[in-house]
């Protein structure tokens, strides 16, 4: 039952009251737009498909951002690297619409701000952000939202990820030499792991000395990026590298932040600036696949789940193939 008045700013206030429904109180300019919002919402009611969007009216971007940064962000792996994209967005513009104004409109628009200076691939991961964000406050916190996500109609922009980093042989040991004169002691000894093992940053600084068999051969990275763990064989040289460490709970016993510091060092006096710490692992990927290593003797060790993900660090050049090519020749 919708019930109306006069107020003194000469405005119409409507009251609508109804069974199972929370009450619905609205202000207009005038009373016939306020009986036709009325009647509107009264048959949306009595049909069962009126939902309630004070909510969302008066909830900003910016407050299920902050939400989300401080209950679901901070329990995830990745804390660190989501929390400074969650503080940009919270401090852009966009952040200020409430959730039932936010357009594609909007979308398109910080995208083409962000793209200024941002590669593709960084302004996507923002707009994805947002729409994950969008969804967990619809079905987690179950905050009423229109049906459609706005980031849904924004056509997101082509990404080239393909990268053509890996080290020749002289580039590797330019690097090694580089690595030696570090003021970081266990650098150079990083790199070999890093190089003849595939392990990721994080996993080699995490790395324990009880998580290693030496009469095995055997590592096992804990809760890896995919949060499983993960045994790989050892070759010996990497064993020889291991029992250089004997003392302390991790091998290394050095933070992700310092080791890429003192690596990036060591890469400009190596000339290779475009050579990022990551990219020793697509050079084990490549040099395992030339060794004669199947894709699945491969993905066991470097914990990739599908060809296609491994592909990406598989860096295999026309070159390479030469030898292989003049075999086929020989097969009768």
């Amino acid at each position: 039952m919708a019930t109306f008045r006069k107020l003194r700013s000469n405005k119409w206030q409507v009251i609508i009251r109804k069974n199972n429904y929370p009450h619905v109180v609205r202000t207009f300019l005038d009373k016939s737009t306020a009986v036709k919002f009325a009647k509107d919402v009264e048959t949306k009611m009595d049909k069962m498909i009126w939902d309630d969007f004070s909510q969302a009216q008066s909830t900003t971007l910016k407050d299920i951002l902050l939400k989300y940064r401080e209950e679901i962000t901070i329990k995830k792996k990745g804390w660190k690297e989501e929390t400074p994209k969650i503080n940009l967005l919270m401090r852009h513009k966009i952040s200020s619409y409430s959730l039932m104004q936010l357009r594609s409109s909007h979308l398109y628009k910080f995208k083409e701000e962000m793209l200024i200076n941002r590669a593709p691939k960084t302004v996507n991961n923002y707009l994805q952000l947002i729409s994950h964000v969008w969804k967990t406050a619809k079905k987690v916190w179950s905050l009423t939202l229109p049906a459609q996500n706005p980031v849904d109609l924004v056509v997101f922009e082509k990404v080239n990820n393909k990268r053509e980093n890996i080290l020749t042989r002289e580039e590797y040991q330019s690097l090694l030499n580089c690595c030696t004169e570090s003021k970081l002691n266990t650098l150079v000894d990083i790199v070999k792991f890093a190089y003849l093992t595939g392990a990721r940053l994080g996993e080699i600084t995490k790395l324990k000395r009880d998580d290693i068999n030496f009469n095995e051969f055997v590592c096992t990275f804990r809760d890896t990026k995919n949060s499983e763990d993960r045994t790989i064989p050892l070759s010996n040289e990497v064993i020889d590298i291991l029992k250089k460490y004997p003392f302390g709970e991790t091998v290394f016993q050095i933070k992700r932040e310092q080791l890429r510091f003192y690596f990036v060092q060591a890469r400009k006096k190596a000339n290779l600036t475009k050579f990022r710490f990551h990219d020793l692992r697509a050079c084990f990927c490549t040099n395992a696949l030339l060794s004669g290593m199947s894709i699945a003797e491969v993905s066991s060790i470097s914990g990739h789940k599908s060809w296609s993900q491994l592909k990406r660090y598989t860096r295999i050049k026309p070159s390479d193939l030469l030898q292989k090519v003049n075999n086929i020749s020989s097969i009768k």
